[in-house]
């Protein structure tokens, strides 16, 4: 609260200024119009065009708010010129009727020697339409601003809605092959049924913990992922190699929750895996990215990305990342990098 106040204060004292820097230049400008000495009642003729600016931008203000309101930019822009252009004019001829009372009626002060109300009319006309662009040009830069934030809120959202969807996509399909490998393993192998259906909770137990969770540690996603490896290697036995190397000391950098658990799915998803053409896969742990890369032995999948990859792609460039896709004729490579190094 503080904080707000002391910026409000900030942007008053800037008005004040920059109004009363105005007004100053507005004076000079009709002195020397009119041929009068510039020290003859300076403070008095600097308050008279002060007073004035200063009542010409509130009015500029108001009317500004009304015509956002009743008459966008949006709706029409030749009309909105147009009441920007009558506004003002009703604005100056409203200041000067009220300032001609004040002086003439009220101060009793002759009206020899002083310019017409035409010429003072087209005086506070090019006092008055600066004023208002400056209005018009503060709201404008202020509105795309907000344009900005609210396009990159509505972003964050859609994809925030786009990870929801891909784990309710992926979760049901994973859980159906996973519960056909435990089926088997109850009968074979009641140990490995046992250490499956563990592996099998811990999975699905990471991925519910990622609600409204943007960013995880790598430690955590790897951590999470020898869960999956485990449950991979009882359903595709010794049909794939996986390896984990670690070059370099970056596991506490952040990435986009289920990346590794991503890319491993997509690399099972695209290519045959069996014990004559095992698939080998490797992650590497780099300084700047986390590098996933494996033999291609494809199954004739057309979509080569896969929805997991493409969903990452949008995810880092969210970030202002850029994930890097190497396609040889013998191995894929995806380069990850770290969001928060």
């Amino acid at each position: 609260m503080i904080k707000n106040k002391k910026i409000n204060i900030k942007h008053i004292l800037i008005f004040l200024f920059a109004t009363l820097l105005y007004a100053l230049c507005q004076m000079l400008f009709s002195i020397i119009l009119m041929g009068e000495d510039l020290w003859n009642d300076f403070f008095v003729q600097l308050s008279s065009h002060y007073i004035v600016i200063i009542t010409m931008c509130l009015a500029d203000y108001l009317l500004l708010l009304f015509l956002n309101k009743y008459l966008p930019y949006s709706k029409n822009v030749l009309f909105r010129i147009l009441a920007d252009f009558v506004g003002v004019s009703l604005i100056c001829m409203i200041v000067l009727g009220m300032f001609n009372y004040l002086i003439y009626d009220v101060l009793l002060i002759s009206k020899d020697e002083l310019p017409s109300f035409l010429v003072k009319f087209a005086f506070a006309m090019t006092n008055n339409i600066p004023i208002l662009l400056a209005f018009e040009l503060i709201y404008y830069f202020q509105s795309e601003q907000k344009a900005i934030a609210d396009s990159e809120k509505a972003k964050r959202e859609a994809l925030l809605f786009e990870h929801e969807t891909l784990r309710a996509q992926i979760n049901p399909h994973f859980l159906f092959n996973s519960l056909n490998v435990l089926s088997s393993l109850i009968y074979m192998n009641p140990d490995n049924a046992n250490k499956f259906t563990k592996a099998l909770s811990k999975t699905y137990r990471y991925v519910l913990s990622l609600n409204r969770c943007p960013t995880v540690f790598v430690e955590e996603d790897l951590d999470a992922l020898k869960s999956y490896i485990f449950l991979m290697k009882m359903r595709f036995e010794n049909s794939f190699t996986f390896t984990v190397n670690k070059i370099s000391d970056s596991e506490r950098n952040k990435i986009i929750p289920l990346t590794l658990q991503l890319l491993i799915e997509n690399v099972f998803k695209h290519n045959v895996a069996t014990e004559e053409m095992p698939l080998d896969i490797k992650i590497t742990i780099g300084s700047e990215y986390i590098t996933v890369e494996n033999n291609i032995q494809p199954t004739g999948d057309t979509d080569k990305e896969g929805i997991g990859l493409k969903y990452l792609t949008k995810q880092y460039t969210l970030y202002g990342k850029i994930v890097v896709i190497e396609h040889t004729n013998e191995q894929f490579i995806v380069k990850i990098p770290y969001i928060q190094p």
